[in-house]
């Protein structure tokens, strides 16, 4: 492992400075960030300006839509490594303009084939969830690698060595290490420290770093030369696999620590036997748009859908803005409801996506909704598969646990292709364990199944099993107008990415934000519990009263999502936004910015 942590004016030093830290005077500023850009030949938004840029660079040069979000993704890999890389999965969401169709790819991480139900349990009882996550145990088989992969080749113009190149240069020169990526190392400086690869590469002489050092990965970067050179087949064979698998059966954990890291199941097989899988998007019909997300193994499009649908039998553009939160409140909470009960991975379990996006489903669950009173706590599930008016089955199911970290990146080009792409490594810093000699942390995304069934006697679908997708909350989102690109949007940040989502959606379309506006406004998410998670700006704003007069709980949850979105206006011009504040505040960029 080598990695240096140097700072302005010490750039010429860094041939001679590999592997130590440098402090002179001046720290370096990070690359500067605008929430909003607007201008023709294309856009791309995300949370990171030198992925940002990484992207606007592949387009100007030619490349489309996939070409540049690989780019972005692959960026995001170094600036942005604990909540996103090869070490991950995630869910890639397209829209040909030659064909005019959406199409997606499911790169879950999955379990290894010897995985059972018994998979997070010891001596018949669940692990804590913090043994769980800082374990081999965690660790799904990475489907990342395998997706760019699949998207160049399906729709991309550019092969994986030129569009990784970006990347590969800002892990060898270094990124600027700003407060967010301070503190969210910070945050994991415990666990971090008694793993000797991942205590060199991210604290850097034992030490967090400092904010204004730029922090280099060269190992990365030899990473990602080796999967330019060889394809992503290294990553599922040979010495690359070989490395990772044995870092998932041994972890290599410093023995001075005492921590018991226990070993993981994924192996090389496994690793061999990764696919892609090219699915049919979700879709729904909303305000006449054409909403397009993923579907299962993510719950996302089929929850988001699900609501959309209860939310389209109310003029939410007429009601007063407490009034639209209700009612949002609500709809999710129901359909939580049912995403709980009904959604998991649907190569080992029946999963009723076209029953739970049925107009006829929608119009039952949303006549439980009352204008003038929220429901009192949990509610049960519907039956997709016999819809009865205002009805609903069994016990409540309560949500499972879902690391709120991730990333989304949104793209577009100047022949109107687009992609919506969520990436992971689930908590953040993932299992905090990095493949030693290779830069990158891996997963713990195995920790999304159910330890137990989340309701004793009720089935839980979201059960380990051989080979299986954990349930995901991802919701990369499509939307046409009139069968052409009108916005796209997505968040991370665990279960809350579909109310977020969702909130970005409904802000654009029924309540006459702009795309940023819609971004930036005060979040709340419930998912079927008996109090609302709310940010502190939403809390302190003026609906709260309102809100709570109908019945309405609320906790502060802190910040929720990170969102970004690209948006088609009638002349032509895109628009890319994201974030002004919420985590360090996100990067949109356009090609052009006039013609």
């Amino acid at each position: 492992m080598r990695t240096v942590v140097r700072l302005v004016p010490a750039v010429v030093l860094a041939a001679a400075l590999v592997g130590s830290v440098v402090a002179p005077a001046q720290a370096e500023v990070p690359t500067p960030k605008s929430p909003e850009a607007v201008g023709y030949g294309g856009a791309v938004a995300s949370v990171d300006a030198d992925a940002t840029a990484a992207g606007i660079a592949v387009l100007r040069k030619g490349g489309n839509a996939v070409d540049a979000a690989i780019a972005v993704a692959a960026a995001l890999g170094v600036t942005e490594p604990y909540s996103s890389g090869i070490g991950g999965g995630g869910y890639f969401v397209h829209y040909d303009a030659r064909t005019g169709k959406v199409e997606t790819l499911d790169g879950r991480e999955t379990a290894s084939r010897t995985a059972d139900q018994s998979l997070f349990l010891e001596n018949g009882q669940p692990l804590a969830f913090a043994d769980a996550v800082t374990s081999g145990r965690s660790v799904g088989v990475p489907g990342t690698a395998a997706v760019w992969d699949k998207a160049l080749r399906l729709w991309g113009t550019r092969d994986l060595r030129e569009v990784l190149k970006p990347a590969e240069k800002i892990a060898e020169q270094g990124f600027v290490v700003d407060q967010t990526f301070h503190d969210q190392t910070a945050l994991n400086q415990a666990r971090f420290k008694d793993f000797p690869a991942t205590r060199e590469l991210f604290l850097p002489g034992g030490q967090l770093p400092v904010v204004g050092s730029r922090l280099r990965n060269p190992d990365l970067a030899a990473t990602y030369r080796e999967l330019g050179r060889n394809g992503v087949q290294a990553f599922y064979h040979g010495k690359l696999a070989a490395d990772v698998a044995n870092t998932i059966a041994h972890p290599p954990v410093d023995p001075a620590s005492g921590r018991n890291a226990r070993p993981g199941k994924v192996d090389t097989t496994d690793l061999a036997a990764y696919r892609v899988k090219e699915q049919a998007p979700t879709h729904v019909k909303y305000r006449g748009d054409d909403v397009y997300s993923i579907a299962p193994s993510s719950s996302g499009g089929t929850t988001g859908g699900e609501a959309l649908g209860i939310l389209g039998r109310f003029d939410l553009a007429s009601m007063s803005q407490a009034e639209y939160l209700h009612h949002f409140l609500e709809a999710t909470r129901l359909a939580f409801a049912d995403r709980n009960r009904w959604v998991g991975d649907p190569s080992q379990v029946e999963v009723p996506t076209k029953q739970l996006l049925s107009p006829a489903f929608a119009a039952d669950r949303a006549c439980l909704i009352d204008p003038a009173h929220a429901a009192p706590g949990p509610v049960a599930p519907g039956d997709p598969y016999h819809p009865t008016a205002c009805g609903s089955t069994g016990k409540a199911v309560p949500e499972g646990y879902e690391g709120p970290n991730t990333t989304h990146l949104t793209v577009a080009d100047r022949w109107g292709n687009v992609v919506s792409y969520t990436l992971t490594i689930e908590q953040t810093g993932g299992s905090g364990i990095t493949v030693p000699g290779r830069g990158f942390l891996l997963n713990n995304e195995l920790t999304d199944f159910s330890f137990t069934p989340l309701v004793p006697g009720v089935p839980d679908p979201n059960l380990p099993g051989p080979g299986k997708r954990p349930r995901s909350s991802i919701s990369p989102t499509i939307v046409l107008r009139d069968g052409k690109p009108f916005m796209a949007a997505g968040s991370p940040g665990g279960a809350t990415i579909i109310t977020t989502t969702l909130q970005v959606l409904l802000g654009r379309i029924d309540r006459g934000l702009t795309l940023e506006q819609a971004i930036a406004a005060p979040r709340a998410s419930q998912r079927n519990a008996a109090v609302s998670g709310a940010e502190p700006a939403f809390l302190a704003g003026p609906d709260r009263a309102g809100l709570e007069a109908l019945g309405q709980k609320f906790s502060d949850a802190g910040e929720i999502g990170a969102a970004t979105g690209v948006e088609r206006l009638p002349d032509g011009r895109w628009v890319a936004a994201a974030e002004p504040v919420r985590r360090g505040g996100g990067s949109a960029a356009v090609v052009r910015p006039s013609r």
